[in-house]
């Protein structure tokens, strides 16, 4: 069995690497170092058959401040599947298998209580939308060469030196800057990486659209609280909510540099968990629980 990996060098990729070795014989593309070397947002790979396809590459963590950057998303997230799917087309045999790593972004939520999958896409920032028209087109391709697709729309990814928001967290614990607004109490969905890897061959023969989460849900006091204990600092410090509404106001004033904003406050204290139910029904998901398993060292 044969299969082709896209982004094996990011946090995520290096997860599924590792688990797709282990019953697969796997070729990486990326855009340096790996066995395919090409740049998918403005070329067409030649490769051999393959019978599993994992497209994990994409563009993710940054705000985009041009218009250059935000369609910098397009490219990458759109045009690089686009390409990777007429690559696809010039194989003598095509997969039997497209996974498609996607993001619970394309909902366009910025709070919520366990949206599922047939919640409508509305994301109207790059990276959702772009994921969005990504989704589309894999469906569209897959369904017309019959090929089974999956597609996995995921939160806030866990593991060793696990970038974006947490990444921040840990920082600002272990600088001691980091605080909680009112409480800490607003909940997140995550899921750890090595789970959502582990799932890959099993979905590879389902296929379908699935949300996947740790299905605890945990809340920023319980995160940053087992993150201090682990770096060996404090319990972090409380910011009251009329304190930190006043800062947003100031930062409603001064623009996008400003560390928060009302928006911003919005997002921070209010809840926004995704229900994996579809997964853990039709595909035995049984994922790791973040506070019992995750260690940042």
């Amino acid at each position: 069995m044969k299969a082709i990996l896209t982004g094996a060098r990011g946090f995520l990729g290096k997860y599924i690497y590792d688990e797709l070795i282990n019953t697969f014989e796997t070729l990486t593309l990326s855009r340096t170092h790996s066995d395919i070397n090409i740049d998918l947002s403005c070329e067409i790979p030649n490769f051999a058959d393959c019978d599993l396809m994992v497209h994990c590459a994409g563009k993710a963590h940054m705000v985009p401040k041009t218009d250059a950057e935000r369609q910098d998303f397009f490219n990458v997230n759109l045009t690089g599947t686009e390409n990777l799917l007429k690559g696809l087309e010039n194989c003598n045999v095509l997969p039997k298998s497209f996974v498609f790593i996607s993001t619970v972004a394309v909902y366009g939520c910025e709070y919520g209580h366990m949206i599922d999958e047939n919640h409508p896409l509305e994301a109207k920032e790059p990276y959702g939308e772009s994921k969005i028209q990504a989704e589309q087109l894999v469906e569209r391709w897959c369904s017309k060469n019959k090929v089974i697709y999956s597609i996995l729309r995921l939160p806030l990814l866990v593991g060793i030196d696990p970038p974006g928001n947490l990444g921040a967290m840990i920082r600002g614990v272990k600088k001691g800057y980091y605080f909680n607004i009112a409480g800490g109490k607003a909940k997140k969905s995550m899921v750890f990486a090595k789970d959502v890897a582990k799932l890959i061959p099993i979905v590879a023969n389902v296929g379908g659209i699935y949300n996947l989460t740790d299905g605890y849900h945990p809340s920023f006091a319980e995160l940053s609280e087992l993150i201090s204990k682990q770096l060996g600092r404090s319990k972090p410090l409380d910011l009251s909510f009329s304190m930190a509404s006043i800062m947003a106001k100031v930062g409603d004033l001064l623009g996008n540099k400003a560390p928060i904003n009302s928006n911003k406050l919005k997002k921070i204290t209010s809840d926004l968990t995704f229900d994996d139910s579809k997964a853990r029904r039709g595909l035995n998901w049984r994922p790791n629980p973040i506070l019992s398993e995750f260690n940042i060292k």
